[in-house]
């Protein structure tokens, strides 16, 4: 990707019936607007799709069926490793890899313990590689089980191989950004998409190919806006102001999550549920009228931007 063009690549949630079965219209209609938003790839079977409470076999379905939607328009990548053996984790990329997927995405927290060394992690995953051969992968710095955050070194050793092309930054520190892109300079099939959206534009302007962010599961177009705009010298003033509006609420798009953002696109007019399998926490009248709070807000910036866009 070009280093002035930007793309934003949704964590895509899973709708749920009320009963707790995978909502394939619904997931339908999300994928839909993902797209019409103008992602530029998709991110399927994440944390925010809640992955760690999927069978296997939902995995692949809800995957197959994402790219069935998208039918090619945009690159859709997939998390593909769930612990345990390489040599089970590499079974398991490899049946990712077979519904379509444009590159499988390593989970750093699952390659190792916390316990274990980098040195231990790396030899792991040149194993992965190594019983991959041909495979585009990518790298999820996801929070659970633990954080385990690859150093610009690590990052620059796996991307030299021509295999790594994809990575879901979560340092939540723009100095190791900074680094992690001249680490890897020069390697144009590899992209970086950063997570934190505190520092959203200063990460754009340092060159992240994108943006990959829970934030994008209650406004995508807005994520979409900033990856275009946050460059334009005449916009300046909107971009700073969409910037701090991720700022300002950034604790109350967390809390509770993904119930939280379910609830807020129901407000937007998707029909879906705000059932999740995740144990996230209590989903609170205070906490429904900041999310309530929040739509009012979004939808005077939406105005003031001229951002016209209804589900």
């Amino acid at each position: 990707m070009e280093n002035n063009k930007k793309g934003f690549i949704p964590v895509m949630l899973t709708p749920f019936k009320d009963n707790g079965e995978i909502d394939y219209n619904v997931l339908t209609e999300l994928t839909e607007i993902y797209l019409e938003a103008g992602a530029a790839g998709l991110f399927a079977n994440c944390l925010s799709s809640e992955m760690f409470e999927l069978t296997d076999k939902e995995r692949l379905e809800a995957i197959q069926h994402v790219i069935k939607v998208v039918n090619g328009k945009v690159p859709v990548v997939a998390t593909g490793t769930f612990g345990g053996e390489i040599n089970k984790q590499a079974d398991f990329v490899k049946r990712v890899h077979d519904t379509g997927t444009d590159a499988v995405i390593m989970i750093s927290s699952l390659l190792a313990e916390e316990n274990e060394t980098d040195a231990v992690f790396n030899d792991r995953v040149f194993k992965l590689l190594d019983l991959t051969p041909g495979i585009p992968l990518g790298f999820y710095e996801c929070p659970v089980p633990y954080k385990r955050v690859l150093s610009a070194d690590q990052l620059a050793s796996f991307v030299k191989t021509g295999r790594v092309i994809y990575h879901k930054d979560t340092c939540l520190d723009i100095d190791q950004i900074k680094e992690k892109l001249k680490a890897t300079e020069g390697f144009s099939a590899f992209g970086l998409y950063d997570a934190y959206m505190v520092h959203a534009v200063e990460s754009l302007k340092a060159g992240s190919a994108g943006l990959s962010c829970i934030q994008g599961n209650y406004f995508p177009e807005l994520i979409v806006w900033l990856c275009d705009n946050y460059n334009d010298a005449s916009l300046q003033q909107e971009v700073q102001k969409v910037q701090q509006f991720l700022i300002d609420n950034m604790d109350v798009m967390h809390n509770v999550y993904p119930v939280v953002s379910k609830y807020f696109l129901q407000k937007r007019g998707l029909n879906i549920s705000t059932f999740t399998r995740r144990k996230v926490g209590d989903f609170t009248q205070s906490i429904t009228k900041e999310i309530e709070m929040l739509f009012t807000k979004y939808t005077s910036l939406q105005e003031e931007l001229d951002l016209k866009y209804e589900f």
